[in-house]
């Protein structure tokens, strides 16, 4: 099969070559890559600042696919050739609390992930594609929508005419609102692109703060919530801007930290974190048994994923760049019809 193979960081290491077909263990599916997506996590392990030391070279690259299931091996029950299928990040993680070691079982890094032909997942770990949705569609949901599932539903515990802020318009922010919006919360969103923010408010989006306009932008935050902030922030970008989302949630809101675009340090101020009694949780994804919840609210109520652009196998450099510059949504690369 033909694969893309990271043989050291940099994307100018990363090289389409042939490779063995994997054959199926037992418990596990041999799944033809319809699509995969890409996360600001793939870029940060192709680049080397993601736990570098954890990187098996060569490796195939990008946690997040949907496919067929084209063989299985002994004792499958979950799943039957024919299936459509989603990988999951955390293939061992399947309910409940995560474990002290899921890291070590993530697609993608260090496990073999989805930019190629093929790709080995085992069964308790897959997800059933949603039928509504093509693999170019449902490869998008592994990480981005679902972060902003569990961050909002299964962590932020969301009510109706609560108010969610979303960072930026990157794929976990985008489903963010999509699924707040559906499920009757108010959404706030901030970005650097007036053009952006306009765009948002076909999903959901009731008001919106260009941040470069308002380097102050949680003022503008508490000016549209009354002065109290709102309800659950999700972070996207991490550094000592964490001190902004700090102030723009309200006194006992949540803080999911799902990110951490402008920085993996922050110089935290203690005292308003302390009199403001927030919390800030940090969300690495999500159970398995969250993906079998979050699939059908999506299907009930119609959420289609934003996608900026569809790549094809060969221009998985290209995507690689896209992603790089900044994407409204997803960024997919379609490897097989």
């Amino acid at each position: 099969m033909k694969a893309w193979l990271l043989k050291d960081f940099g994307l100018n290491n990363l090289h389409l070559e042939e490779v063995p077909t994997p054959t199926p263990n037992p418990g596990e599916l041999l799944v033809k890559v319809g699509a995969v997506s890409l996360n600001f996590r793939d870029k940060a392990i192709v680049d080397g600042f993601y736990e570098p030391h954890l990187v098996p070279k060569p490796l195939i690259p990008v946690s997040d696919a949907a496919g067929e299931v084209v063989a299985v091996g002994e004792g499958v029950t979950r799943f039957k050739i024919g299936d459509r299928v989603n990988s999951h990040l955390y293939s061992r993680w399947l309910d409940g609390a995560p474990g002290p070691d899921e890291p070590a079982y993530c697609m993608g890094m260090p496990l073999p992930g989805g930019l190629a032909e093929y790709m080995i997942i085992h069964e308790d770990s897959a997800v059933r594609a949603p039928d509504s949705m093509s693999d170019v569609e449902a490869s998008t949901l592994p990480i981005a929508a679902l972060t902003a599932w569990y961050s909002l539903m299964d962590v932020g515990n969301l009510q109706r005419g609560q108010t969610v802020l979303v960072q930026g318009t990157g794929g976990v922010s985008i489903f963010a609102a999509q699924i707040a919006a559906a499920h009757g919360a108010r959404v706030i969103a901030t970005s650097s692109s007036d053009a952006n923010l306009a765009k948002v408010k076909s999903i959901g989006v009731s008001a919106g703060v260009n941040y470069r306009n308002h380097p102050n932008w949680e003022q503008k935050v508490l000016e549209l919530t009354d002065g109290n902030g709102v309800d659950v922030t999700i972070d996207v970008a991490g550094g000592d801007g964490l001190n902004q989302s700090v102030a723009a949630t309200k006194a006992a809101g949540i803080i999911a930290q799902v990110g951490f675009l402008t920085g993996q340090t922050a110089a935290l101020n203690l005292m308003p974190l302390i009199f403001r009694q927030t919390t800030i949780r940090g969300i690495a994804v999500a159970p398995r048994s969250s993906f079998d919840r979050m699939n059908p609210f999506l299907e009930k109520h119609k959420i289609k994923p934003v996608i900026d652009k569809v790549y094809s196998f060969e221009q998985a450099i290209e995507a690689f760049e896209h992603l790089a510059r900044g994407a409204f949504g997803k960024i997919v690369i379609k490897i097989s019809e």
